[in-house]
C-alpha cells in the first residue's frame, strides 16, 4: 500500500489534469512540482553557465568532487527546470556522495527536437572539457529527462565523445509513438497521462513533420550496443509502465547490462517526493547504491 506521504504526488498529477480541462488550461505547474521535495540539508547550490545554458552545481558537504551525475529534469520537454528538480537530485546527490550538475535545455515548442538532445550533449563535452574522466559521470533524469539520459549518449557517440559510466532513467519516456498497453491497463490508474496527452507532447517536442520513430527522440529504434549500464525506475501505476519495460528489452538484446525496478502503487517521478515519502526515500537509495560502484566509488 501507498504512504499517505507519497499520494501527494498523486494529488499533484490531479490537480495538473483538471488545470488542462480549464480554459487557458497549461497543464502541470513547476512551481508546485518542485514543492513536492523537501530540501535536503547540507547542499549547496551553484549556478553557472554551461555552453550558454543556465546550469546549477549540487554540491552536498564532504562529496566526492570527481564523480558527477548529469542530471537532466522532465517535463515533457515543454516545461521543467534546474529549480523544479535541484531538490530532488540534491537529495540523489548527497546519499551518493558526490557532484551533481543541472541545467536548463531549450524547451519545444520554440526549441523542437534535437535541440534537448544537442544542449545535452553539449553539456556533456563541458563536463569531459574540465577534466572529468567519462568513466566518473553518470547520467540520470526523470520522464523526457529518462529518454534524454539515453538518446543524449547516441548523440554523444555521434560526435566521437566517449561514453559515460552508466545512465540511471526513472518513469522514462523512450516511445514517441505512445504505443505501450499500459496506457489502456493503468489508465483508470494513472492520475495525469494519456496516451492523448503524451502523443500531443510528442508533436509539440519534434516538431512539424517530425519522425517519432527517429533514434535520437525514441531511444526504443536505436542501436543501443555499447552503451554503459542502465538502471531503470518506474511507478506500476504508471501509463508509461511499458516505456519502462519495453526500454528494459531492447537495451537487453543489444547486450547492454539493465536493472529494471517497479515501485508498486507508485504514480509517475514518484521519486519527486524525496525526503517526505519513504518510498521516494527508497528509490533514491536505491540509485545512490547502484551509481556508486559505477563511478568507481
Amino acid at each position: 500500500m501507498a504512504s499517505k506521504q507519497s499520494e501527494a504526488v498523486k494529488r499533484h498529477w490531479a490537480a495538473a489534469r483538471l488545470a488542462m480541462t480549464q480554459p487557458d488550461g497549461e497543464g502541470p505547474d513547476d512551481e508546485s512540482w518542485g514543492d513536492l521535495t523537501a530540501e535536503p540539508r547540507g547542499v549547496d547550490y551553484i549556478e553557472v553557465e554551461v555552453s550558454g545554458l543556465t546550469a546549477m552545481w549540487l554540491e552536498p558537504k564532504r562529496s566526492v568532487q570527481d564523480r558527477v551525475l548529469l542530471c537532466l529534469h522532465g517535463g515533457g520537454f515543454v516545461s521543467g527546470s534546474i529549480y523544479t528538480h535541484r531538490k530532488m537530485f540534491g537529495h540523489l546527490a548527497k546519499v551518493a556522495g558526490v557532484r551533481a550538475l543541472i541545467f536548463d535545455y531549450r524547451l519545444a515548442p520554440t526549441r523542437p527536437h534535437p535541440a534537448p538532445v544537442d544542449d545535452a550533449t553539449d553539456v556533456y563535452r563541458w563536463l569531459l572539457d574540465q577534466g572529468i574522466d567519462p568513466p566518473h559521470i553518470g547520467f540520470t533524469g526523470d520522464s523526457s529527462g529518462g529518454g534524454l539520459s539515453i538518446t543524449a549518449q547516441l548523440r554523444a557517440r555521434e560526435r566521437g565523445l566517449p561514453l559515460p559510466a552508466a545512465a540511471m532513467p526513472f518513469s522514462p519516456w523512450t516511445d514517441m509513438e505512445a504505443a505501450g498497453k499500459s496506457y489502456e491497463t493503468n489508465k483508470e490508474k494513472d492520475a495525469f497521462f494519456d496516451r492523448e496527452t503524451v502523443r500531443m507532447l510528442a508533436a509539440s517536442f519534434l516538431g512539424k513533420g517530425g519522425d517519432p520513430r527517429d533514434p535520437l527522440a525514441s531511444p526504443l529504434h536505436a542501436d543501443l550496443s555499447g552503451l554503459g549500464p542502465i538502471y531503470i525506475q518506474v511507478g506500476e501505476e504508471e501509463t508509461l509502465l511499458d516505456d519502462a519495460h519495453m526500454l528494459d528489452e531492447h537495451a537487453r538484446k543489444a547486450g547492454v547490462d539493465v536493472r529494471l525496478d517497479v515501485f508498486p502503487g507508485m504514480q509517475h517521478t514518484f521519486q519527486m517526493a524525496a525526503g517526505r515519502a519513504p518510498e521516494s526515500d527508497d528509490a533514491i537509495r536505491r540509485m545512490a547504491e547502484w551509481i556508486r560502484p559505477k563511478l568507481g566509488l
